[in-house]
C-alpha cells in the first residue's frame, strides 16, 4: 500500500517504521521543521552564549517502555549508550524517601519499601497492606475513582512524599483529579510486569536522537519520504476507496498529528465523505476536541558545579511541590551527557504563567537544594503537554473509518499519555490497516 503519516511525532515515527517493516510505501507529513513533534530536541544557548542541545521538556521513560525500547534498538539507537539505567528512586534532597534494589517483582518492591528512608514502620506497612489489596483485586478499582480517593487511607506523609509525586510524573494530573484505574495500571505494568520493569530510563542524548531523527534517517535510507516543514492542510475521501492528502492519492492514511490538529482534518473531511462516513467521522471529531490538557512547564537553569562536574547528589530528586514550589522534580543534566551545572526542574500539571513560575522554581532550589545562584537558562512551557487522565474519561478510538487510523497518546487505551503509549498506538494503526 501507499500510505500517508501525518505528522513525525514519535507515534508518527512508530507508525512509519512498522509501515517501512511492513512492506509498504511511506511518506510522512510533518508541519515542524524538526520530526519528534512534543518529545523533540531544542536548540539554546547557555548564559556565556555557548550553544546548548536542550528537550522540548525532561523525559523520563521506565524499564517496562518495551515497544519504545524495541524501536530504538531497529532504528540503529544504541539503548545502552543513550539511556542511563537506575533502579525506580523517589529520593528528596534529604535522602528521604524510597529506592527499589534491583530484584525481581514483587521483592524490589518489598524490600524498598522496608528500607525507605524518613518513613515509620507504621507508615511502610500502611503502604504494603494497601499494595498487597491492590493486587490481589487485580489492580482494579471503580472507573469513577480518583487517585486520591484509591489511597484516602495512606498516611499523609506517605502521600505527599510518594503518590502524589508518582501519580504526578505518570499522568501528569493531580491525584485529586486523577484516575484510579489508570494510576493502578501504570502500577501494574511497572512494579509488577518483570524484573527491571520500573527501572528509570534517563535520556543521555536529546530526544531527537534518541528516536525520531534516527527513526527519519532510518525511513529514508529505506526509501520513504520525510518532509518536514510541510503542513498536511487537507484529507479528503477519494473516489475510489482511497484517500487524498492536500489532492494526492494514498491508500491509507495515519493521522499522528495532535489530537486538535486531527479532529481538524476529520471535521473537514466529513463535510464531502459519502454519507456512510458522515456521522462517524463527526463522531470522532467531537470526541478528540472534548479532551481537557495539563501543562508541563521544564526550568534549565545553570549553576556552578562541584570538583567532579556534579551539582546534585543524585542524576535525578525528588522535590516538595506545592502551589508556590511548583517543580516535582530535578534532574543534573551534567550526569546525563549535558553541560556540567546544568539542571532541569519539571513542573508536571503546571497551572501558573511561564514568568511566575521560573521565579518560583529558582526560589524552591533555593530553599531546597541549597542552590542560591543558578541563572535561567531557559523555560519551556509545552501548554498542551498531555490530556488530563481523569475517571471516565473517553478517549478516541484509533479506527475512524475504512482505511483512516488515528494515533497518538490521546487514542482509546489503558496508559496515560507517555512515549510508550504514542509509539505502541502507531505500530497498532499500521497492523489494523
Amino acid at each position: 500500500m501507499n500510505i500517508a503519516i501525518i505528522g513525525a511525532g514519535w507515534a508518527g515515527m512508530a507508525a512509519a517504521v512498522a509501515a517501512v517493516q511492513a512492506g509498504h510505501h511511506v511518506t510522512v507529513f510533518e508541519a515542524a521543521r524538526t520530526v519528534g513533534g512534543r518529545a523533540r530536541a531544542l536548540d539554546a544557548a547557555a548564559p556565556d552564549g555557548t550553544a546548548l542541545a536542550l528537550d522540548n521538556g525532561q523525559h523520563i521513560l521506565i524499564g517496562a517502555y518495551t515497544e519504545s525500547l524495541r524501536l530504538m534498538r531497529l532504528v540503529g539507537v544504541d539503548v545502552d549508550a543513550a539511556l542511563l539505567r537506575l533502579p525506580l528512586v523517589l529520593r528528596f534532597p534529604d535522602g528521604s524517601g524510597l529506592r527499589l534494589p534491583d530484584l525481581p517483582p514483587p521483592w524490589d518492591a518489598l524490600l524498598g519499601i522496608a528500607r525507605a528512608r524518613g518513613w515509620s514502620w507504621g507508615e511502610r506497612l500502611a503502604l504494603l497492606r494497601m499494595a498487597h489489596a491492590w493486587q490481589r483485586a487485580g489492580f482494579a478499582c471503580h472507573p469513577g475513582d480518583t487517585v486520591a480517593q484509591l489511597c484516602a487511607n495512606l498516611p499523609a506523609r506517605l502521600l505527599e512524599g510518594f503518590i502524589d509525586p508518582l501519580c504526578v510524573a505518570a499522568l501528569n494530573t493531580p491525584a485529586q483529579e486523577a484516575s484510579g484505574p489508570v494510576f493502578l495500571r501504570v502500577l501494574q505494568d511497572s512494579l509488577f510486569s518483570g524484573r527491571g520493569g520500573s527501572n528509570l530510563l534517563l535520556p543521555r542524548v536529546d530526544l531527537g536522537t534518541l528516536f525520531p531523527e534516527t527513526a527519519a534517517r532510518w525511513l529514508r535510507g529505506r526509501g520513504a519520504i520525510v518532509c518536514t516543514g510541510q503542513r498536511a492542510l487537507s484529507l479528503a475521501a477519494g473516489r475510489r476507496n482511497d484517500w487524498q492528502v492536500d489532492g494526492t492519492a494514498f491508500d491509507a492514511v495515519v493521522l499522528a498529528t495532535s489530537s486538535t490538529e486531527a479532529a481538524r482534518l476529520v471535521s473537514q473531511c466529513a463535510q464531502t465523505a459519502p454519507y456512510a462516513l458522515t456521522v462517524p467521522m463527526c463522531d470522532w471529531s467531537a470526541s478528540a476536541q472534548a479532551l481537557r490538557f495539563e501543562a508541563i512547564t521544564t526550568v534549565y537553569a545553570q549553576g556552578t558545579p562541584h570538583a567532579d562536574g556534579r551539582l546534585l547528589p543524585e542524576p535525578m530528586l525528588a522535590l516538595h511541590g506545592d502551589a508556590g514550589h511548583p517543580a516535582q522534580f530535578v534532574f543534573d543534566r551534567g550526569q546525563l551527557g549535558g553541560p556540567p551545572g546544568l539542571l532541569a526542574f519539571v513542573a508536571s500539571a503546571s497551572r501558573g504563567e511561564r514568568a511566575q513560575t521560573e521565579r518560583q522554581v529558582l526560589e524552591q532550589a533555593r530553599q531546597q537544594l541549597g542552590l542560591a545562584g543558578l541563572q535561567a537558562v531557559q523555560t519551556v512551557v509545552e501548554k498542551r503537554a498531555t490530556f488530563a487522565c481523569t475517571p471516565g474519561l473517553q478517549r478516541p478510538a484509533a479506527a475512524i473509518a475504512p482505511g483512516l487510523q488515528a494515533c497518538g497518546d490521546y487514542i482509546e487505551g489503558p496508559y496515560p499519555a507517555t512515549l510508550e503509549g504514542a509509539v505502541r498506538s502507531g505500530t497498532a494503526a499500521v497492523q489494523a490497516l
